[in-house]
C-alpha cells in the first residue's frame, strides 16, 4: 500500500473489475474526474474490452480478476462487478493485500458481509463501499433542512425512487434472485436506506411489502422503518409505478421538506441543483418557500476521499464510508425479507454489533 509520504493522490492508480453500465458509466468517470488514473480494467467481454481500448486507450485490458491482481502498480482495486460476487471478489483482493472499493451491495447479505469486513480488519486492508449517494445534492439538502430545523422536530419522512419500466431491461439485475444479487432491496434500497440511516439514526425495526411483477426478484417495494431516533421513514423503490412521487418528503413539527422532481440520473440531478436552483420546498400548509441550494456536491468527491485515506498515517479510518455502515444496510434489507414473508415487524439484528 502507497505510504502518505511517498505517494501523491493523482498518482493512484486504480485497477477496475467490470465494464458495464456500473463501471464504464460510473466509476471510470468518477475515478477520472478525482485525478486517478485507471491504469487495468478486467472484462471477459470482447465488446466490453474494445470499449475500454477506445475509452482509456493507456489502460491495460485483461480478461479476469486474477490477472488484474497481478498488474504492476495497483494501488487500489474498484469492483463495479455484478453483486452476487462482490464478496468473494472482495476476499480475493483483500487476500492479495490491496485496498479495496467495493460498489454497493458490500454482500448479499450482512453475515456475509461482515465476513469480508473482518477479513479486511484482520489483514489490515483498507476497504471501503461505493455509496456515490452520499455525494449527491439531495443528501447535502437533506441534511441542511435536518440541521437547521427548517422543518422544526421531524417526525416522519419518505424517500423514493420510482421508475416505469413495464418490459424490464435484460440484465443481471432483473434476470437473477435475491441470493445472485438481483432485485431492488440490493440495488436502489441499498442507496435509500442508507440515506435513511445517515439522516435518522440506524433502523431498529421494518416492515416490508415486496413483490415481483415483471421480473425475477423484487421490482416494486415499500419499507416502514422505525429509526434510534424514534423518526420512522417510509422507503420505497419501484420500477412499475407510471406516476412517480415526490423523491422526497420530510415531515416536521414546523411544515415538511419535499423535493418533488424525479430524474432520470444523477447527473440530471446534479445539473439541475448547480444552476443554483433550490433542490426543494419548504411547505406549511398554503405557503411555500425554497429550500436549500446546493452547488458544491460532487460524487467524484468520493474517490477524492480515498485518495486522500489511501495517502494519510490511518487509510482505514479516514476512508469516506465505513463498511460496517454497509452491514447494517444489509441487516435492514435481511429483515425486510423476513418481515414480507411473514407479514409482520420485524427487528434489526446487525451482525457485529453489541447488543
Amino acid at each position: 500500500m502507497p505510504s502518505a509520504e511517498a505517494v501523491p493522490s493523482t498518482s493512484l492508480r486504480v485497477g477496475l473489475v467490470g465494464y458495464g453500465s456500473a463501471g464504464r458509466g460510473i466509476h471510470a468517470p468518477l475515478i477520472e474526474r478525482a485525478g486517478l488514473t485507471v491504469a487495468a480494467v478486467s472484462t471477459s467481454d470482447a465488446t466490453r474490452a474494445d470499449q475500454v481500448r477506445a475509452d482509456l486507450p493507456d489502460a491495460e485490458v485483461v480478461p479476469d480478476l486474477e490477472t488484474l491482481l497481478g498488474v504492476d502498480g495497483i494501488d487500489l482495486v474498484v469492483l463495479a462487478s455484478p453483486s452476487g460476487v462482490h464478496a468473494e471478489q472482495a476476499e480475493r483482493v483483500i487476500d492479495a493485500g490491496l485496498p479495496l472499493v467495493v460498489d454497493k451491495p458490500l454482500a448479499v447479505d450482512a453475515s456475509r458481509a461482515l465476513d469480508v469486513v473482518d477479513q479486511a480488519a484482520h489483514r489490515g486492508v483498507p476497504l471501503t463501499v461505493f455509496n456515490n449517494r452520499r455525494f449527491d445534492p439531495e443528501l447535502a439538502a437533506l441534511r441542511a433542512v435536518r440541521d437547521g430545523e427548517l422543518v422544526g422536530e421531524i417526525w416522519r419522512a419518505e424517500y423514493r425512487w420510482d421508475r416505469w419500466r413495464p418490459v424490464p431491461r435484460q440484465r443481471w439485475r432483473e434476470t437473477v434472485g435475491p441470493a445472485e444479487g438481483g432485485g431492488l432491496l440490493l440495488d436502489l434500497h441499498s442507496h435509500l436506506i442508507d440515506q435513511a440511516v445517515l439522516l435518522h439514526g440506524e433502523v431498529e425495526s421494518v416492515f416490508a411489502e415486496l413483490d415481483s411483477r415483471t421480473v425475477t426478484a423484487e421490482d416494486d417495494t415499500f419499507l416502514a422503518c422505525r429509526h434510534t431516533s424514534g423518526v420512522v421513514s417510509h422507503v420505497i423503490a419501484s420500477s412499475v409505478n407510471g406516476a412517480p412521487g415526490p423523491r422526497a418528503r420530510v415531515n416536521g413539527s414546523a411544515g415538511a421538506y419535499v423535493i418533488g422532481k424525479q430524474f432520470d440520473d444523477v447527473s440530471s440531478f446534479t445539473e439541475f441543483a448547480n444552476q443554483g436552483d433550490a433542490v426543494g420546498w419548504i411547505v406549511r400548509g398554503d405557503e411555500r418557500e425554497p429550500g436549500p441550494v446546493v452547488t458544491d456536491a460532487d460524487q467524484a468527491d468520493f474517490y477524492r476521499a480515498v485518495a486522500a485515506a489511501l495517502t494519510s498515517r490511518d487509510p482505514q479510518a479516514t476512508m469516506p464510508v465505513d463498511p460496517r455502515d454497509a452491514v447494517h444496510v444489509l441487516a435492514v434489507i435481511d429483515a425486510a425479507r423476513i418481515s414480507a414473508r411473514d407479514r409482520r415487524v420485524v427487528d434489526v439484528v446487525t451482525p457485529g454489533q453489541t447488543p
